[in-house]
């Protein structure tokens, strides 16, 4: 606002604005110590800036809505501009009161302080003088994985003190373990060669990419459909983006905890949404725009919610920043391939032949001048045969993620188990 005249000046707030902020704040950041930051209110703290950032979330639409078919006042502007600054500064009273007050440590958070210092003398030990059996993973069965974790550990056991005893009298050769397993804490390096990390990736890569295409091409879209406000959907897709990262964590999260069943699910889930919303948007139909939009924003805000945590979840956090700034590369790889080459290219096509059309009637009517004229313009395509074979390409796109994201749930349905099989148990 500060700078809207001066386009560079924005350009450069834009850029330099953000990294300001982080070093001015960096220094009153406060370190997570594990347990010891634990407090009797966070469940609840969590719920109330989620619950606010709902109601801002649906605050927002309906006033781009209600301002989109009705003509208001600048009094009545002014006093929804004021709720909004209200609903953006309420979650601040939640640090604001943290900070000033003192919570009592509940017993139950004695207890997690304790327990992990008893366990690590234990767990460093049995870590120091862990070793693997190259023929365990040829003498366990299959179904033993699907076992509940008790009577799994047991089996395994069993199945160990079999192969030492056959070590000790030369039958078997015992080795050192050699990399993580999946699960385990991974580098970038050892993640690179894993055909689960290249899933997630490529499955990123076309989901987002499509999404991303979408954004990009949003106002030639919606204008290219007849819609002279396309800020409208600029907007929509923002807040649908939003919900969507809210609703994709929220629905991965029951289904990893309560069913113990591959997070990737709800990313191929995401990318079903997101196919069917490239359909809206390749008919054309009246309202198209609002679907394709509401569907194309849940879906791609979703990635970016369980990305993060199928890949912290895989391949572990002491190198996650490494990791997920990788498979981040993927959102302006798909941008480039799909935005900038394919639908700028099937657009321009379009145009210029629309152009052509456009130009071959005003000679056959005489007027030549004005076509003359008008040559200057670059060619803008009208209708929606502008977007319908990228749309229809793009859902293509996401129909060949969702194959890719289900061929991962089904190489991580043991590791799953593995991680929350024995909470559920």
């Amino acid at each position: 606002m500060i700078h809207s005249p001066d386009h560079a000046s924005l350009i450069f707030m834009v850029a330099v604005g953000p990294t300001m902020v982080v070093f001015a704040l960096m220094f009153i950041v406060r370190p997570v110590g594990g347990h010891r930051q634990v407090r009797p209110t966070d469940d609840l703290s969590f719920t109330f800036i989620y619950g606010v950032c709902l109601v801002l979330a649906a605050y927002l639409m309906g006033v781009m809505l209600l301002q989109d078919l009705v003509d208001i006042s600048h009094t009545v502007v002014t006093i929804f501009t004021a709720i909004l600054f209200v609903l953006v500064l309420v979650p601040i009273v939640i640090p604001v009161s943290l900070s000033f007050s003192s919570e009592p440590k509940a017993p139950e958070l004695e207890a997690l302080l304790t327990e992990p210092q008893k366990e690590e003398p234990g767990k460093s030990e049995q870590d120091a003088t862990e070793v693997i059996f190259s023929e365990l993973e040829d003498e366990k069965p299959k179904e033993v994985d699907l076992l509940p974790a008790s009577e799994r550990q047991k089996r395994i056991a069993h199945l160990q003190a079999k192969l030492f005893q056959a070590a000790a009298e030369g039958a078997v050769r015992v080795k050192r373990r050699r990399g993580p397993r999946r699960g385990e804490d991974f580098t970038l390096m050892q993640a690179l060669i894993k055909a689960d990390f290249w899933l997630i990736f490529f499955s990123l890569l076309l989901g987002s990419g499509s999404g991303l295409t979408v954004i990009d091409n949003l106002g030639q879209m919606s204008q290219s459909l007849g819609y002279d406000n396309t800020h409208i959907f600029v907007s929509m897709i923002s807040i649908w983006n939003f919900l969507g990262r809210i609703g994709g964590g929220y629905l991965s999260e029951m289904i990893v905890r309560d069913h113990a069943y591959p997070r990737p699910v709800a990313m191929a889930a995401a990318q079903v949404i997101m196919a069917l919303g490239h359909l809206f948007f390749a008919m054309g139909w009246p309202g198209a725009m609002h679907i394709g939009t509401l569907l194309i924003g849940l879906g791609y805000g979703a990635h970016w919610a369980i990305v993060p945590a199928a890949a912290s979840e895989l391949f572990g956090l002491k190198n996650f920043g490494a990791l997920y700034n990788f498979l981040t590369l993927a959102n302006p790889a798909g941008s480039l391939l799909f935005s900038g080459v394919i639908a700028s290219s099937i657009y321009d096509r379009e145009a210029e032949k629309q152009a052509h059309h456009h130009h071959l009637q005003q000679q056959n009517m005489g007027s030549i001048f004005s076509g003359i004229l008008g040559m200057d313009d670059p060619p803008k395509c009208e209708g929606s045969i502008c977007f319908f074979l990228t749309s229809m390409i793009m859902s293509g796109i996401c129909s060949i993620a969702v194959v890719l994201s289900m061929v991962l749930v089904h190489r991580t349905k043991i590791v799953y188990a593995n991680l929350y099989g024995k909470s559920r148990t």
